[in-house]
């Protein structure tokens, strides 16, 4: 069910689709084109659809290009729910299906990778393609190459009890929410420190003034770990682009580009001067190695 449109920041217009009683908010730009796959962008952890809109500005000339905010982020609705990899995937899944009504390649940083991810994995008709950006989700063999000392064990699991308490992780969500800890965030994690505008941090910090925002926030620390990485792409079968952020403190782009290359060998790749969020800090190179590779890997397969 589709709702009256509303108009973003970016100047495309936005619907809601409403999604087991929630609604979702989303972005199409750019013609329908037969000949060419439409591209599905899936933000990161505490981002949006508005973390894409250089990128939709530039490949919506190429292809038609839809973003989604994930339910419990950006214009979404935030219900008091268990939010998890497998909700998630759900909800993308169940979008391709009901509102764009075809297969798309998907684009996806961080959680939104990982997102993607599960849904090429285990819904491939959905996906013609996949496109990782500093893409999360733990392997395999990371739990297991090294423990940590008891100590740190006992530490670590009395954080997380405190955490998970009402009032601990209110008072965390509301330090995290404020426009000063979110500058110093991306500080940390962009490259280019001009990327970072006022802009960029308003968009991060409006959705956190949404009714539920707090719940939402609280609930990440008792989100399931969802399967590894390593499990689904054994079971991927489309074409596979990932993207790294080489400068991205959060994501050790060598040593994660050399398990994504193990489990699936016949990937592309590139490096970027960037950090964790390379479509944002270097969109023209993102939006030119999307497009090649899209129209040399995807529309021949």
């Amino acid at each position: 069910m589709l709702t009256k449109s509303v108009l973003t920041t970016a100047k495309v217009p936005g619907n809601y689709w409403q999604w087991r009683d929630q609604p979702i908010y989303y972005l199409c730009a750019g013609k329908p084109n037969s000949a060419n796959q439409p591209l599905l962008l899936i933000h990161g952890f505490g981002a949006s659809t508005d973390h894409w809109r250089k990128n939709i500005a530039g490949l919506s000339k190429f292809f038609q290009v839809w973003a989604i905010d994930l339910l419990g982020f950006g214009r979404s609705g935030k219900p008091n729910w268990q939010y998890s990899g497998q909700l998630w995937q759900e909800q993308i899944n169940d979008f391709i299906t009901e509102v764009i009504g075809r297969s798309v390649v998907l684009a996806g940083n961080s959680l939104g990778g990982y997102t993607g991810l599960c849904v090429a994995a285990q819904y491939p008709t959905s996906a013609a393609g996949l496109i990782l950006i500093n893409s999360a989700g733990p392997f395999t063999e990371s739990q297991t190459i090294s423990q940590p000392p008891l100590w740190r064990k006992v530490i670590s699991q009395s954080t997380k009890w405190l955490i998970l308490q009402d009032l601990p992780s209110f008072l965390l969500f509301q330090w995290t929410r404020r426009r000063s800890t979110i500058r110093k965030t991306l500080q940390k994690v962009y490259l280019d420190q001009s990327a970072i505008t006022d802009q960029l941090i308003e968009d991060i910090y409006r959705p956190s003034c949404d009714p539920g925002a707090a719940k939402v926030f609280a609930s990440m620390f008792r989100t399931p770990s969802g399967q590894k990485v390593d499990l689904l792409l054994d079971q991927l079968n489309c074409p596979l682009l990932t993207l790294w952020g080489e400068a991205d403190p959060w994501i050790k782009s060598q040593t994660r580009s050399a398990q994504f290359r193990k489990y699936y060998p016949q990937l592309t790749e590139y490096f970027l001067k960037a950090g964790h969020c390379p479509h944002d800090e270097v969109p023209e190179q993102v939006n030119t190695l999307i497009q090649e590779w899209v129209f040399s890997a995807v529309q021949r397969v």
